[in-house]
């Protein structure tokens, strides 16, 4: 299950406030991760429900479909897709929270529908930025990750299986850290 995360200290509440703002757009901006997460990164992009791309933040409900390096899933017509199940926002005092929850889901964009994702649909992957007293992080934590193996293409359940260990032991790991860092990174 791994766990990503980066605290930001800062001595000014006022400026962690601001910071924190910055923080929820990029956090919510999910068409931008890439360029957060720098270079060997996976490409995201927003859709509505019919698969439709949308320049906007993220909101529930929304699909993001994700170009990852190497080859495509047949299912997802090159890309894994996940379906936004939950957004929620925390305001209090001394602590503002903000994140959402996706889990794999069938192609928006086919009558087809197996999950297009190299993860079952067992799989969540939580993203969230968090201010509590002095300090601002990003936590990004994957629940029940298990290659998909019920894809009805072979070729792509042995895709499936091959980016599903490959992310389970490493590559996730590096991008959700470089996405984390990002998320809460001092604005140049």
């Amino acid at each position: 299950m791994p766990l990503s995360g980066s605290v930001i200290p800062s001595y000014i509440p006022l400026r962690i406030k601001l910071h924190n703002s910055l923080a929820r757009e990029r956090l919510l901006n999910v068409n931008n991760w890439h360029h957060v997460a720098g270079i060997i990164s996976a490409a995201f992009q927003v859709t509505d429900k019919d698969g439709k791309a949308a320049d906007r933040n993220i909101e529930k409900g929304d699909y993001v479909r994700i170009d990852i390096p190497g080859p495509g899933s047949k299912a997802g017509d090159g890309y894994d897709w996940v379906m936004t199940e939950e957004l929620k926002e925390i305001n209090d005092n001394e602590i503002q929270s903000i994140g959402f929850r996706v889990r794999p889901a069938a192609n928006p964009l086919s009558d087809e529908k197996s999950i297009a994702h190299f993860y079952d649909d067992t799989a969540t992957s939580n993203f969230i930025i968090t201010r509590s007293g002095n300090k601002v992080t990003a936590s990004i934590i994957d629940h029940n990750v298990q290659p998909n193996d019920e894809t009805v293409s072979l070729t792509d359940k042995i895709r499936d299986t091959a980016v599903g260990m490959s992310a389970i032991g490493a590559f996730s790991k590096i991008q959700w850290q470089k996405l984390a860092n990002g998320l809460v990174a001092k604005e140049k």
